[in-house]
């Protein structure tokens, strides 16, 4: 894993020569070594043709790639950070959140309504996350940003984890989400607990929750 964690709101990443690693664009706080930036018109991996599916689905955070030898400290907007490690599986994660990850995972879109229906999609509206997500695959790490403190709650089978939709941060694993709802005639008069929907993940995998109900 190439980030070290400086504390809840810094990182620092070990860049070696001849490999990549991206990064929001401006992210960058500090570094030593002989390190270059470069903006990333393609916004990570992919090729021409994932690039403009992102576009596509506003899923387009400018990135810049980081390259050479020496040590990088990111950080941004003194937002928490939270590193999510992959050992092969797929991170779930609005593409605003991202703040860098390893060069060597592929980068791609998911349409909500693959996971959760119309359901998934209504989730979307929701949230103001919009009807598509970024996907990370591979082996390597991400560094992820959230509101407050960050808790990763594992999901095992037969037994769901219900989130409150504007406190998700992102998940991963064999994991299918969607959109419940608890709507009762008191949320139809103005009177209920304000918790009329929540997001249910359940499979295999874990879910990263902020301590906060606000978005980036």
């Amino acid at each position: 894993m190439p980030f070290r964690e400086i504390n809840a709101k810094m990182v620092e990443a070990r860049v070696m020569p001849g490999q990549k690693m991206y990064s929001q664009r401006g992210a960058m706080l500090a570094y030593r070594g002989d390190v270059s930036f470069t903006p990333n018109i393609q916004g990570g991996q992919g090729g021409l043709a994932s690039m403009i599916g992102r576009r596509v689905a506003n899923e387009a955070t400018p990135l810049m790639t980081v390259e050479g030898d020496g040590t990088v400290m990111f950080g941004h907007g003194g937002h928490h950070i939270q590193v999510i490690g992959l050992t092969g599986d797929t991170l779930y994660v609005e593409a605003d959140r991202l703040l860098a990850f390893d060069g060597t995972l592929q980068q791609g879109t998911m349409f909500m309504g693959s996971q959760g229906g119309v359901m998934g999609m209504v989730r979307g509206q929701v949230t103001g996350q919009g009807l598509f997500t970024t996907t990370l695959k591979g082996h390597g790490a991400v560094a992820v940003m959230a509101h407050g403190g960050v808790i990763e709650l594992p999901i095992v089978p037969g037994r769901p984890v219900h989130v409150d939709p504007q406190a998700y941060v992102a998940h991963h694993g064999e994991v299918t989400n969607k959109l419940s709802t608890a709507l009762g005639w008191r949320d139809m008069v103005g009177r209920g607990s304000g918790e009329a929907f929540q997001l249910e993940l359940s499979g295999s995998g874990a879910v990263y929750v902020q301590a906060s109900e606000e978005k980036l």
